[in-house]
């Protein structure tokens, strides 16, 4: 029988090639596809609103008459359209438009038109709007209903899609979408069939609250909310059943390496690092790829558990692999390594990109004959020339910073191209677990939620810029006692070249403030020996101040440093500055961190500022940070295309991530019903276990 996903789009009127590679861009191919592109808000054009009450920013619909239409020639030649009404005027300005309009826009033609108001040279002006020409007369309120805003792609506007998915529409009555999930369950939530709720989402009822379409919070649109995040977990799901399918090397702990290493550690582990080894051996002993998530807030042990974990394998013969996002905190897991590990006779190697020539060869010649039973890099681990000859663990630092996939791509230089290497992800970026429910269902997760004793709480101080020779002043008073202190400088730009001339900036001022200290800088673009050089230094006591970016965001650690100064913390998220934050208070003496800010602040900067303050809980600012931001920015998502929900709001919604996460076991049961709800919502985007 046909269904509207055998149904390609170009059988709707007025869809050619040209119209169908556009939409194809928004993952549009089938009149099914086009019927799950939803709106993601709507916009109530129900009533016509007086000129003279317009206010900039408004999103209105006006009518009046055309009282001009002129050509006029300035920067960018404009068709400039003057409308009146009883109790004012507004421009509608055209930048790209044709003869034929102008003609139709001639005066004394009535016009009603939607747009949201702009200032302009005269006076209150729409740009672009959606206009109508002798438009009808207005449906009455009680018939009126609310007009759909659909995701666009470039060359394609709003009427076009709406129009389309109006005719896509007209479909359901011959072929209804397939429900796949039980009708006792829809009935438990009492939630609509998936045709319907289709139907009201596309093309709200007059009368239908507008309140709850507006919010999100329909029963239409919450049958869909649900359908997406389930979509979302059981794909996850999905990625994990296909990694497990393929056997692993089960990791016997054998000799007497992990003891020796724990008898030369200058601290005991806490319970809580003790807890989550006894997991990791209990996974790495098994035949069945481990995935675990090992969660620990700043300074909680986390490269200590992942060093036991290494010496499993390794005592078991088999090699590991252990990748960081950043050359910087690869470059710190390779020297803690060496530290710890080679006086027990292990052998490490070090490949970044940085790595060429015959360094390079050197450590790839070393990784394939199994030499070498660490190898520790950056991404520089998924390149095809990296062979390994007896991988069995891989251990992912700040798996955020990742895509799913990349992970996968490890899976693929297991033992013989054939047994799956078992995977630890290790993140000092507390998850929600609202979230982590969510975004990591591939994964078992284990938190160490414990700090090691003799950690002390960090005291944070607010400032404005206008404060800042105070702040030099708290620096000098330090430093003077035999402490050491960090001034990290941040900047909006994305530009690493501007954040390290920032960097240079600051440095030069405060060697000139403070001649009697010793100032070292840190930056991206210094070379990783030149970096690392610093950072010795600094962490031997010879530099009393370290500049730097963010680069020292993660796992360095330097007792002495009690007092952090954060220039410009409002442009940073509340998991970096927490992070940031937590490269003091690792020794005996009371420690400070000062967020010195740019005035005015947001509302939004104020909440987030006061958040860190007032806590120094990893998961309380995780949280905190997930309300204010959302999951795309806490997670890191935005660029790796994971989590982009269609309609669900993390936020909003997050009380379906329970229910869900307990109905989704079940489906798992029926392959046929989870890869149609996978298609139907993550389409072809996303086939991690295809990777």
């Amino acid at each position: 029988m046909t269904s509207l996903d055998d149904i390609p789009v170009t059988q709707l009127k007025g869809v050619g090639s040209a119209l169908a590679e556009k939409l194809a861009r928004l993952g549009i191919h089938s009149i099914q596809d086009l019927l799950f592109h939803l709106p993601y808000r709507y916009e109530d054009r129900t009533r016509v609103v007086p000129m003279g009450s317009l206010r900039i920013g408004d999103i209105a619909v006006v009518e009046g008459e055309v009282m001009k239409a002129d050509l006029v020639m300035g920067r960018r030649r404009s068709l400039q359209v003057t409308l009146r009404d009883d109790t004012g005027f507004l421009v509608m300005r055209f930048f790209h438009f044709n003869a034929a309009q102008k003609n139709q826009l001639a005066e004394g033609t009535r016009v009603r038109c939607f747009g949201e108001v702009r200032p302009g040279r005269a006076g209150y002006e729409f740009y672009h709007p959606e206009y109508q020409t002798n438009p009808p007369a207005m449906p009455p309120a009680e018939q009126a209903t609310l007009t759909p805003v659909y995701p666009l792609t470039e060359g394609i506007q709003q009427p076009r899609v709406r129009g389309l998915c109006q005719q896509a529409l007209s479909y359901l009555d011959r072929y209804p979408i397939k429900d796949w999930l039980p009708p006792a369950l829809l009935a438990d939530y009492q939630l609509p069939g998936i045709t319907e709720a289709v139907r009201l989402v596309h093309l709200p009822p007059a009368g239908a609250p507008v309140h709850l379409l507006v919010e999100g919070k329909h029963p239409a649109q919450q049958r869909l909310v649900m359908e997406e995040l389930l979509a979302h977990q059981l794909s996850l799901l999905q990625v994990r059943e296909q990694i497990q399918a393929r056997e692993a090397l089960p990791l016997l702990p054998a000799g007497d390496r992990a003891e020796r290493f724990l008898e030369q550690l200058p601290f005991s582990l806490t319970g809580a690092q003790r807890h989550v080894m006894a997991d990791i051996r209990q996974d790495l002993s098994q035949p069945v790829p481990m995935l675990r998530l090992v969660q620990g807030d700043v300074g909680s042990g986390k490269t200590v558990v992942a060093a036991l974990s290494a010496l499993q394998a390794i005592e078991a013969g088999a090699q590991v692999a252990l990748m960081a996002p950043t050359e910087i905190l690869a470059e710190q897991h390779y020297q803690n390594f060496r530290n710890w590990l080679e006086p027990l006779g292990v052998e490490l190697v070090w490949l970044s990109g940085k790595v060429k020539g015959k360094a390079r060869q050197s450590a790839l010649n070393a990784v394939a004959e199994g030499r070498a039973q660490i190898a520790i890099g950056t991404h520089a681990l998924f390149q095809d020339d990296v062979v390994f000859q007896r991988l069995a663990l891989v251990i992912v630092d700040e798996q955020h910073r990742f895509g799913v996939h990349q992970r996968l791509a490890l899976r693929e230089k297991g033992v013989g191209g054939t047994l799956a290497p078992h995977q630890l992800i290790m993140t000092a970026t507390p998850i929600p677990r609202t979230l982590a429910m969510s975004a990591y269902a591939d994964l078992d997760t284990s938190v160490i939620d414990e700090l090691p004793p003799g950690r002390k709480p960090i005291e944070t101080i607010v400032l404005p810029e206008s404060r800042r020779d105070d702040i030099i002043e708290r620096v000098r008073k330090a430093c003077r006692e035999g402490r050491q202190a960090y001034w990290v400088c941040t900047l909006i730009e994305e530009s690493e070249a501007l954040q390290c001339q920032a960097a240079e900036v600051t440095a030069q001022e405060l060697v000139e403030r403070l001649p009697d200290l010793s100032i070292g800088l840190v930056h991206g673009r210094l070379k990783a020996q030149e970096k690392a050089a610093v950072m010795e230094r600094f962490k031997d006591g010879e530099l009393d101040l370290l500049v730097a970016t963010t680069v020292i965001e993660v796992g360095v650690d330097v007792p002495n440093a009690s007092l952090i100064i954060i220039e410009n913390p409002e442009r940073l998220g509340l998991a970096q500055l927490h992070q940031l934050r937590g490269r003091v208070g690792r020794g005996e003496q009371a420690s400070f961190c000062v967020l010195m800010y740019h005035p005015p602040l947001s509302n939004n900067g104020k909440a987030r500022l006061q958040a860190l303050r007032d806590s120094q809980d990893g998961f309380f600012i995780a949280e905190k940070d997930l309300e204010i931001r959302g999951p795309g920015e806490v997670l890191g998502t935005r660029q790796t295309g994971l989590m982009q929900f269609r309609l669900a709001d993390f936020e909003r919604d997050k009380g379906w991530i329970e229910p869900i996460r307990d109905m989704a076991p079940s489906l798992m049961r029926e392959p046929r019903v989870v890869s149609a709800l996978i298609r139907r919502w993550l389409g072809e985007k996303i086939r991690y276990g295809d990777v």
